[in-house]
């Protein structure tokens, strides 16, 4: 399970659909048309996972940008109430929301990972470690650290985090942050993203998740 295929579908049909055979996904509710951000289709696409075969684990994720923060909480509250393994919360949301999601996702035992996502640079080191810090003292099972990547020593830093002995999925974004998508699972990362097909990617940079397999079959081997 290092592998977590993001899935941002318009229609709920879709992302039910791309969700078929996967175990373990992340579903982008944000990136749904508005009309397809109803309860019901939450309900829908957590609840069908839930009923496969082996349970699909799935991360319900939904990015501020499209809905207020009500209108958010209310549609990951639904995705931890119908199966939801993780729920995904930006570290820099208010503390009083970050802190209500966490405690309906310890109701129903789903993890709670605390995000930061910098989409134009990597910070300095001491400003990433104070980052995850930060992100485990809002209430996180797992925090993700996720930057834009523009030299070797940026994903140097990001890969370095994975020595602190604490769960993390570290992701440089970016061309040149693809290695760490291929090789921070490998150095403790709890896991890394994949878009399901060439064309499908949530984020710059990532790698499908076929390709990405065999990537790391060939590094495991070396």
């Amino acid at each position: 399970m290092m592998i977590c295929v993001s899935i941002g579908e318009r229609t709920a049909k879709g992302c039910m659909k791309a969700l078929q055979g996967l175990a373990f996904a992340e579903v982008r509710l944000d990136m749904l048309e508005p009309s397809e951000l109803t309860e019901a289709n939450v309900k829908a696409i957590f609840s069908q996972a839930a009923a496969q075969k082996g349970k699909a684990k799935l991360i319900a994720t939904c990015r501020p940008g499209k809905l207020d923060e009500e209108r958010r909480k209310g549609l990951l509250a639904c995705a931890i109430e119908n199966g939801a393994e993780y729920v995904d919360v930006e570290v820099e949301a208010n503390d009083a929301y970050k802190a209500e999601i966490a405690a309906m996702a310890r109701k129903k035992g789903c993890k709670v990972i605390v995000s930061y996502h910098d989409y134009e640079r990597t910070p300095p080191a001491e400003d990433l470690k104070q980052i995850v810090r930060q992100c485990f003292k809002s209430g996180a099972d797992i925090a993700k650290i996720s930057c834009m990547v523009q030299s070797g020593q940026d994903n140097a830093r990001l890969l370095g985090l994975l020595d602190s002995g604490k769960k993390l999925v570290v992701i440089g974004m970016g061309a040149r942050g693809r290695l760490t998508r291929l090789v921070a699972p490998l150095l403790g990362s709890a896991f890394t993203y994949a878009s399901s097909a060439g064309g499908k990617e949530t984020a710059e940079g990532q790698i499908d998740k076929a390709q990405l397999e065999k990537m790391m079959e060939e590094l495991k081997r070396l």
